[in-house]
């Protein structure tokens, strides 16, 4: 059986995939796994003879209606009752793809789509968008991070898992989905109809502000996203400025090394960026600084900006950044998605996406729960952004000039 590790995934088909990695996940690693002896995952004392009976039930019984479907074949009664097993872990990143699905899964990582350019989550059972993406049809309509999508289409949304979600959401370029929105602060449902677009995510964005400070924007955890902050970086340098403000606001995540090569421009050879927690069933795996800290010899006051929109490799990087004394975080709390799937194939095209660990910060922090506190709050409201304000940043800046 070969396996493929996605960390820390968001899972979101809805906006371009980077390469063969799981956008918004914090990575796709490719690993080759030993698969166990059949035998030795079949618990001895399980009575199976009740799935059976019902299973000779419905074959004897059942009458097609006209609110039925066609009748399963045999084949899609086992992948019905999978789906079920799966189902009963109640984690919402845990998820069987019959063959049909898996293929589906497999090309939206792959490739560009139709879509609204968001992230979705789950926090308490409902679906959340961790973060629209920047210039996205998405953050045109006013989504915003936390928002909870209650209707797709008019369709309710209550437990529906988020792969599901996303294979309504998504579509063909051009056409429209009308999304029912629950916000905080909101008494009634919000309503917002986006048209579909092939969604070209934008990476980084770096300019220097001209009181001292040079800020870098970081979109989102691509491919390419450790070279492009690496020139970030450079023209930093160039620009003569010692204060630096990394912006890490609705920034959902993306590959892990990505995360481990951008931390480690700060920090010297073998520091622990972030942990694989295994739950004891194997050794924890830590991911350490390749050790580049081109900032060891050199001047740097750093601010890391963050929300509820940050999540995944975004917290990774923040974590690692201020737990080694790097830099101080502002803003608000992190979304808190910090778990580790690896999708295992079962053969005849169904693979099982399974949540495997979770991450834990440099001290030991489960991203997981509850994500990150700022190490100075600070809001920014709807109001703040129609008006062109930006508190978050101006804390920033105003800590920056003790420094």
């Amino acid at each position: 059986m070969r396996t493929r590790l996605v960390a820390g995934s968001v899972v979101l088909a809805l906006l371009l995939a980077f390469g063969a990695g799981l956008y918004a996940g914090v990575s796709e690693r490719l690993q080759s796994n030993v698969f166990a002896a059949q035998s030795d995952a079949q618990p001895q004392d399980l009575d199976f003879s009740k799935f059976w009976q019902a299973w000779g039930l419905l074959d004897q019984n059942f009458v097609e209606t006209h609110a039925s479907t066609t009748i399963p074949t045999y084949q899609e009664r086992v992948y019905g009752a999978i789906a079920g097993l799966t189902d009963s872990y109640g984690d919402p990143y845990t998820v069987f793809f019959p063959p049909a699905d898996a293929k589906q899964f497999n090309e939206d990582i792959a490739g560009a789509f139709g879509g609204v350019g968001m992230e979705l989550g789950s926090r308490n059972g409902s679906l959340t968008v961790v973060a629209p993406l920047k210039g996205t049809p998405a953050e045109a309509a006013g989504v915003r991070s936390g928002d909870v999508v209650a209707g797709v289409d008019g369709k309710a949304t209550e437990k529906m898992p988020v792969e599901q979600a996303v294979k309504l959401i998504r579509g063909e370029v051009g056409t429209t989905v009308t999304l029912t929105l629950r916000r905080a602060g909101e008494q009634n449902p919000i309503t917002v109809k986006i048209v579909r677009q092939t969604i070209q995510v934008p990476v980084i964005n770096s300019y220097a502000r001209g009181d001292g400070i040079f800020v870098i924007e970081l979109y989102s955890f691509s491919e390419n996203s450790a070279d492009l902050f690496r020139s970030a970086l450079r023209h930093y340098f160039e620009s003569g400025n010692t204060k630096l403000i990394l912006d890490l606001r609705g920034n959902p995540g993306g590959y892990l090394d990505a995360a481990v090569q951008m931390a480690s421009f700060f920090l010297p050879v073998g520091d622990v960026i972030v942990s694989e927690d295994f739950g004891g069933k194997q050794q924890n795996s830590y991911h350490r600084s390749l050790g580049y800290n081109v900032f060891a010899n050199k001047k740097l006051s750093m601010a890391v900006l963050v929300d509820q929109g940050s999540a995944s490799a975004a917290e990774i990087l923040a974590g690692a950044l201020s737990q080694h004394g790097v830099a101080k975080l502002v803003g608000t709390r992190t979304f808190g998605k910090g778990s580790v799937q690896q999708l295992m194939e079962l053969g005849g095209g169904a693979e099982l996406k399974v949540t495997v660990a979770k991450w834990l910060t440099p001290d030991g922090t489960s991203i997981s729960d509850g994500g990150l506190l700022p190490d100075i709050k600070a809001d920014r409201t709807a109001d703040d952004v129609a008006a062109g304000k930006d508190p978050q940043k101006e804390a920033a800046t105003v800590w920056l000039a003790t420094q």
